[in-house]
This record gives structure tokens, sequence and C-alpha cells, in this order.
């Protein structure tokens, strides 16, 4: 029973990683089954190991009891034999026999050993399940193992992890015995064991490399504000320094390029863009296009976060990215919807550019964490009877607002003299309009100046929109109500002058 007793323990921990106690508990319950399938019970049986562990021994707990032909041979024992064991022992004392397990039955033995192997598998499961759940996010490295229908089979030395096709980079092939570094994605428990699915696909592993590469980034100098990516083709990573005299950007590059090389080769080849995150929403959104130049950002839809970046004519095709994916991943980098246009193609787009301008302003310096302003209800300390009135005049965004006159805003509908001051003050303190050459001739009252005309006055001639039917003048580029873009044929308003 005890001999290389000592050794198969250890052989046990070092192979399956499970704890000496727990080995011995293991042991414990399989002479306990064993005990039972022999003799019917084991309520009498005793477990005894040694104070080093290197030995264990079973016995029988039994009763001495008168010699007797009616006595439990199981948990008793006649009083003639007891005293060969010991001299003093009386009737009614306990005593422990030792027990050969040799005497056990073998399906006993049999039963009991695969008892104990279903146990160790289960103990070695619960183990490996704690030590790896703890360690979900990290880096592994293991060697190939085998793979099966493009599943790749990882050695990672106490247990197996899986590496699934999806979190495989397209660049990269493996073969027998090969290295891999791979991020622990999952760990879960299966009816087949314990399942460690490994990553080379996720963003968070590109983390990982970055960490282990940039110094910078592990000590906190760095930090890393979003990874996206297109595993195999193109990563794009936004960081920004938490001090001033640290370039994040250059951290990451490093000396001659020598850290990001680093990190290439071990997305075998894979392009990284590494952009500096920005507060502002138009500056990231210009970061984010790299290693595109951006002439100019232009917010179309704050509410819907839709932006339009304009190009250099030769910078287009860099802008958009090989089917689509620089663009594509810069929409996800800042979380909007960003189109890309050379100058000629947004100038033949039906935009009100200084509408549109005015527009991008509002979002000059708002952060992903602060709440974008579009709607007039968002102003802040504007009252509620003052937003209702707008929107029975059919006024509702801020774009529009901002794009009347004050000759337009004092004609609106339910508006005193004091509510238009009081809309010019909110606007004044909370919207950077971005005048345009026409305004100039407009005095810092909000009343446009007269021209001499030999005591004449001009009158001016005024149209409908159509679209919305409001009043609209000829030098109008755009309705003030709805937004709609104006043209004027020359000939015609001539015409109609004369």
């Amino acid at each position: 029973m005890n001999a290389d007793f000592t050794d198969s323990i250890r052989l046990i921990q070092s192979e399956r990683g499970i704890t000496e106690d727990l080995v011995l508990a293991t042991i414990e319950e399989f002479l306990m089954a064993a005990y039972k399938k022999t003799y019917g019970t084991s309520d009498n049986a005793v477990i005894r190991f040694s104070e080093s562990g290197e030995t264990v021994a079973i016995y029988a707990k039994k009763i001495i009891v008168e010699d007797d032909d009616l006595y439990d041979p199981v948990s008793e024992i006649e009083l003639s034999e007891a005293l060969e064991l010991n001299e003093e022992g009386e009737i009614g004392d306990e005593l422990l026999i030792e027990i050969d397990p040799k005497d056990f039955d073998r399906g006993a033995v049999q039963s009991a050993k695969q008892k104990a192997r279903q146990n160790l598998r289960e103990i070695q499961k619960d183990t490996l399940y704690s030590e790896f759940k703890d360690k979900v996010g990290e880096m592994i490295i293991g060697y190939f193992q085998r793979e099966k229908n493009g599943t790749i089979f990882v050695d990672l030395g106490k247990t197996e992890g899986i590496l699934p096709r999806r979190f495989q980079s397209p660049r990269e092939e493996y073969h027998h015995g090969d290295r891999i570094k791979a991020m622990i994605a999952e760990v879960k428990k299966a009816p087949t064991g314990l399942e460690i699915i490994l990553s080379r696909s996720h963003g968070e592993f590109v983390k990982r490399i970055f960490e282990l590469e940039v110094p910078e980034i592990y000590d906190g100098t760095v930090e890393i504000f979003k990874i996206v990516r297109e595993p195999g083709y193109r990563t794009k990573v936004a960081v920004y320094s938490t001090r001033d005299d640290v370039d994040p950007v250059g951290a990451c590059v490093g000396l001659k390029g020598v850290r990001i090389q680093a990190i290439v080769r071990e997305l075998e080849g894979e392009k990284i863009d590494i952009l500096k995150y920005d507060n502002d929403t138009i500056s990231f959104i210009r970061n984010a296009l790299s290693p595109a130049e951006v002439q100019d950002v232009v917010v179309l839809d704050g509410g819907k976060r839709q932006a339009l970046a304009i190009v250099p004519e030769q910078q287009l095709s860099l802008a958009i990215g090989k089917q689509g994916l620089n663009v594509r991943l810069a929409n996800r980098l800042v979380d909007w919807n960003i189109d890309v246009k050379t100058e000629a193609q947004f100038s033949e787009m039906d935009v009100s550019l200084e509408i549109s301008r005015a527009a991008s302003d509002l979002f000059s310096g708002i952060t992903d964490n602060d709440e974008e302003i579009t709607r007039i209800g968002e102003l802040p300390d504007i009252p509620e009877r003052l937003v209702s009135l707008l929107k029975e005049n059919g006024i509702e965004l801020i774009e529009t607002l901002i794009s009347l006159t004050n000759e337009e805003l004092r004609s609106l509908t339910g508006l005193t003299p004091s509510d238009v001051e009081q809309i010019q003050k909110i606007i004044e303190d909370n919207v950077e309009i971005i005048e345009s050459e026409e305004d100039e001739d407009v005095l810092d009252d909000g009343i446009e100046a007269e021209e001499p005309n030999d005591g004449a006055e001009d009158e001016i001639e005024t149209y409908e929109c159509p679209d919305c039917q409001h009043e609209i003048t000829a030098d109008m580029t755009v309705c003030p109500n709805c937004g709609v873009g104006l043209s004027f044929e020359v000939e015609e308003v001539e015409e109609q002058e004369e």
C-alpha cells in the first residue's frame, strides 16, 4: 500500500497542478469507497496518514464482545481474539484493527479507482478554473500542439488552450512547436473539461502588446483612449499623455521607430496608425483619418453625430482607404459617421458653408463625455416658455435660430422685445458664431446701418420660400426658417425691380 506512495502523490501534484491536501483527501475517499464496497459500510473505517504524509493506513474500529457465534465480524471482535492483539483488552473496549487493502474486493477497488479519477479530474478542473479565471485579459505564451477544423490547440503547460479561427489573424500561419503569444479571452467549464479561449484578434490583445513594448504605457504616463482594429489589415490607436512634457505618439513610436516596429512584427506586418486623442471633437476627427491630411471638418448633424471631412484631391483615396477601411476605422474610433469629400465635391453639395461652420463651432471643445448641444431646449437657462414660442414658429434647432436676423427674430409671433433681448443674451453667452463679411455692416446694437438715399426709401422685394413659405429676399442664400439653399436669377430680379 505504501510503496512509492510519496512519489505517486508528487507525480499527481506536478501533472495535474493539485495541492497535496486535495490529493490526500482524494486518496482517503478512494479507501473509504473500497472499504464500504467490501464490508457494506464505512461508518467504522478510520484513515490515518503519517505526520510526513508519506504513508497511509486504514483501520476498522471494532468493539470487544464476549465469545459468541452471533457477533458482527464487521463492527465487533470476540474477546479471545482481541486479547491476542491487546492483552489489556476488556469487553466494551474499542480496538483499531489495521486492514490490508489486498483483502478488499477486486470490483470494489476498481469502482473506487474510477471514482477517485473522476474526483481528481473535477478537482483539477476547479483548480485550473480558479487560476485562469483571474487571468482573463492577460497575455500568455504557449506552443502550437495541433490543429482541427481551423481551431488551434495550444500547449499552456498545465492545460491546453484553444485559439478559434475567428480569433486568429488572417496574416498568421503556425506549425507544430511554434511559439504563440495570445490573450486569454474567456475561461469556462465544459462537459469535456476546462476551456481556455485564446485570442490574437481582440483590440485588448494589441493593448497588452503596447504595454509590453512601451514603458510609458505600462507605468501610466501615456494612456490608450481607444483601439479599433480590422485584424490582419489595420489598427488605429488613440493615445494621450498625463504629462505635458511627454509626447504620447512619439513614446509609442520610439527612437527611430524601434518600438512600433517590434509591435508590427508581433502582428505579422499589420499596419498600425498611432494618433493623438483630442478632447475637441473636430480635432479628434481630423486626427482619426491619419495618415491622410484633413483640410477642414464640418458638422452636418450634431444630434446624429454626422460630420464631413474635406481633404485635398490627392489625399482622398488615402483618407478613405482600401475598400473604405481607413474611414470605417475612423468612424468607430470617434463614434461619429464621417463622410470624406474633396473641396470641389463639397462645393457641389447643397450645404450652406456658413451655417455648417457655425454648427461645427458649437462642437469645438466638446469631448465625448460632454452632451452635444443641438436643440434650443438644451441651451442653458432658456425658459420653457421661450422654447415653446420658438417651436410654434417652426424653430427648434440652434442652427436655425442663429441664422435669423434681428429683424426676423423680432417679427416672430408671440415674442416681446424683452424676449428677443433674452434670447440674444443666451446665444451670446453660449454660442460662438463666426461672422461673414456680410455682417460687417451690422451695428453692435443689432440695427442695420442706413445708407444715404436722398430722402427716398427703396422698397425691398420679398418672396416666399418654396419649401416652407417663409418670407425671403433676393439677397438670401439660405432660408432663415427651414435652412434650404436659395438661388435667384440676376436678370429675373432686375426685371422685377424695373
